[in-house]
């Protein structure tokens, strides 16, 4: 699966920009709220314009304070997976149980710092686990491979029917590193300047698919 991240999108063409990766499995969306990050992106009522104007399904990541109380809304607005950090979550078992209520997916991300054996009870309740390969905040930053080790645990705790979820690597995929990712384990690889940033995005997505497929 390829999730576009429109972090790299032109804010200002949002609409079309999605238009631009028809055919990709989710569109990635960063909500940063310059207090858990320090970075300040967008918010909910982008998001709820972004499903007017497109079918892909919204893949929100909200690096933000108290998901708690903010997350919800994401998903009564109609994303279909909202992914909350488990560094920055009060309470993540009853929050993903929120969010499913809500209509979502529940997703829960970790920072390259935070281990995976931290979380993993946690887990057991969510849908979709994205690793950081970046420390988030901002995109266009390289490739952390050491939290590949991560990946390849979480990988075999799905394989071996411990964990029921996808997993979702997030920051620095592009054509040189997409095939590593992917013979970890990844099921879902979000990419932002290596398709928003091609003459072509549409192509650029497929050709990582491509090799991920391969690598897979």
């Amino acid at each position: 699966m390829i999730a576009p991240s429109i972090l790299s999108a032109d804010f200002a063409r949002l609409a079309d920009e999605a238009a631009a990766v028809r055919g990709a499995d989710w569109l990635h969306v960063d909500v940063m709220d310059a207090h858990f990050v320090p970075n300040l992106t967008l918010g909910l009522p982008v998001v709820k314009a972004l499903l007017k104007a497109t079918d892909i399904p919204l893949d929100c990541h909200l690096m933000i304070e108290d998901p708690d109380r903010w997350a919800i809304g994401y998903a009564e607005a109609g994303a279909y997976n909202v992914t909350v950090h488990v560094e920055a979550a009060a309470d993540p078992v009853t929050l993903a149980k929120n969010l499913r209520a809500a209509g979502a997916k529940a997703g829960l991300s970790i920072k390259p710092g935070t281990s995976l054996e931290s979380c993993a009870d946690v887990l057991k309740h969510y849908d979709t686990l994205l690793v950081m390969s970046v420390e988030p905040g901002f995109g266009g930053q390289s490739f952390m491979a050491e939290v590949l080790d991560k990946v390849r645990t979480a990988r075999r705790l799905v394989d071996t029917g411990h964990l029921n979820l996808v997993v979702e690597i997030d920051g620095g995929i592009n054509e040189d590193t997409i095939a590593q990712a992917a013979e970890a384990g990844v099921d879902c690889f979000v990419a932002g300047s290596a398709i928003y940033d091609a003459k072509d995005p549409a192509v650029a997505m497929e050709k990582l698919r491509a090799l991920a497929a391969r690598s897979r």
